[in-house]
């Protein structure tokens, strides 16, 4: 269901507990459990994930969480749909600044929990091909979202 890598952080066992619980429920949600995809989490430092925005976006800064997915939306919806997960592959890549989760959390008044699972939730809705630009797919994409948080009791504040 995902693969875990640490850049230049120190492994957590309470991050991934957080991340397990997380990604099962999205992947349950969205009607995955069967399939043969999986993502790629990376939680790493803000100079990193400024270095990894650079390289593959072109913005010279910092962020908290950076997706790239495999699929378009359509193409993930059609495999959905029928069913056709015959061979492992990868959703996509989401890289979390931890740094980042912890500052936002303080900042926001909710807990660590919340705000790393946020950003794990948000970067799985943009694999499978959701977006914030327009008000519209904001609105589905945050729905989605907080179905997933809400399952999982966690909770804003």
């Amino acid at each position: 269901m995902y693969q875990l890598e640490y850049l230049d952080i120190e492994e957590n066992k309470e991050y991934e507990k957080i991340i397990k619980k997380v990604v099962e429920q999205c992947f349950e949600q969205e009607n995955l459990i069967n399939s043969k995809l999986y993502i790629s989490i990376t939680l790493t430092n803000p100079e990193n994930i400024k270095r990894i925005n650079n390289q593959f976006r072109g913005i010279d800064k910092e962020t908290d969480v950076l997706s790239f997915p495999m699929f378009e939306k359509e193409e993930l919806d059609k495999m959905i749909k029928n069913n056709k997960f015959d061979l492992v592959d990868i959703l996509g890549d989401v890289v979390i600044s931890i740094q980042k989760v912890e500052e936002q959390a303080k900042e926001y008044g909710h807990s660590f929990e919340r705000e790393l699972a946020y950003m794990l939730v948000h970067g799985f809705y943009h694999l499978m091909g959701y977006d914030h630009m327009i008000d519209m797919d904001k609105l589905k994409m945050r729905e989605k979202e907080e179905i997933v948080l809400n399952k999982l009791n966690i909770k804003r504040g």
